[in-house]
């Protein structure tokens, strides 16, 4: 089943991601003042086999992700100090806008068209939905870096289960079990 909300992949942004500090009171905010909802959370997330920069990562954050109409929210808290692309950005300017999302079936493709671009691979990991992501950093030319999310049957399941919910939110349960 595809997920027909995204469009096609490789179509354009599909997410905006936040670095946020505190979690918690972001998803109060983002659920209250503007009526996204219901987050889906993963308390403690590094990814599988992680890297940053080339070198293995330890950071350890909180994501909560949402709609908002079809796009899909991320938020991020960094909960220790090592160092990660959402670091980076939180000591360069504080928290915020951090990057946009791009739905790819062909991962390796275009992170090497990035990479021909001059974009640096800031982050690499595997990710619960079975795929994965690359940060490209392209803040040299954007106020922000660019996701290569892979789309594969899992991405699809857990981000349908995820918009499907937030069609007629109630207000109720404004946090949930990511998966």
């Amino acid at each position: 089943m595809s997920l027909v909300i995204f469009g096609q992949p490789d179509d354009g942004v599909i997410q905006m991601a936040y670095v946020v500090e505190n979690i918690q009171q972001a998803i109060d905010q983002w659920a209250k003042k503007l009526k996204v909802g219901p987050w889906f959370l993963i308390e403690h997330f590094s990814g599988v086999e992680p890297l940053y920069r080339g070198q293995p990562s330890n950071a350890d954050c909180a994501l909560a992700m949402s709609f908002a109409g079809h796009m899909n929210i991320e938020l991020i808290q960094q909960y220790n100090d090592a160092p990660s692309v959402y670091r980076e950005t939180i000591d360069r300017r504080g928290y915020g806008f951090h990057h946009w999302g791009l739905g790819t079936r062909n991962f390796e493709r275009d992170v090497e068209q990035y990479r021909a671009g001059g974009y640096e691979l800031g982050f690499f990991a595997k990710v619960p939905t079975g795929g994965r992501v690359a940060y490209m950093d392209t803040t040299a030319h954007l106020p922000g870096m660019v996701e290569l999310i892979e789309v594969n049957p899992g991405f699809e399941f857990a981000f349908g289960n995820f918009y499907r919910a937030t069609i007629g939110w109630d207000g109720k349960e404004p946090v949930r079990s990511f998966m």
